[in-house]
């Protein structure tokens, strides 16, 4: 996290939502079990690319992500916050041997979290093409050329 983190101030949040963060930090294949730490056993988690509900889908969906990738970081650029919500705004970066020819792959996006004791819904927000699409040899060009044109 940087600066421009807004401190949250209700202790019970706070908690919560510095080990979400901690946990995204680090999060790889090798630690999916420690999901349990922070989410609720009927998590709601929606993405542009799937909708699962479950620790257990949760936890095979992200097994499946993890799985062939050789690098991901999140960085926690800001943080806004309400009562038993939050949403965090971040920049991912992953290296996935079968995206951008196994290079360095860039991703802005953000998360809308609710919670009690621990988070019950998560939905993340940013541009499939950005991550997954562009990215891909015969289809990213393509991709690539529609955003240009309709951005013209």
């Amino acid at each position: 996290m940087n600066s421009a983190v807004t401190p949250i101030t209700d202790d019970t949040d706070a908690s919560l939502v510095a080990r979400f963060v901690a946990l995204y930090q680090r999060l790889d294949y090798q630690s999916l079990s420690q999901l349990t730490s922070v989410y609720d056993d009927d998590i709601e988690f929606i993405d542009p690319l799937h909708r699962v509900r479950g620790l257990t889908q949760l936890t095979r969906y992200f097994s499946s992500l993890y799985q062939n990738l050789q690098h991901s970081s999140i960085e926690i650029t800001d943080l806004l916050h309400g009562a038993n919500e939050a949403a965090l705004y971040w920049r991912m970066t992953l290296v996935h041997p079968r995206l951008n020819r196994g290079k360095t792959v860039l991703v802005e996006g953000h998360s809308h979290l609710k919670y009690s004791d621990r988070i019950y819904y998560h939905r993340d927000y940013f541009d499939a093409g950005q991550m997954l699409y562009e990215q891909l040899p015969l289809l990213g060009p393509v991709v690539k050329a529609v955003k240009r044109r309709a951005g013209q």
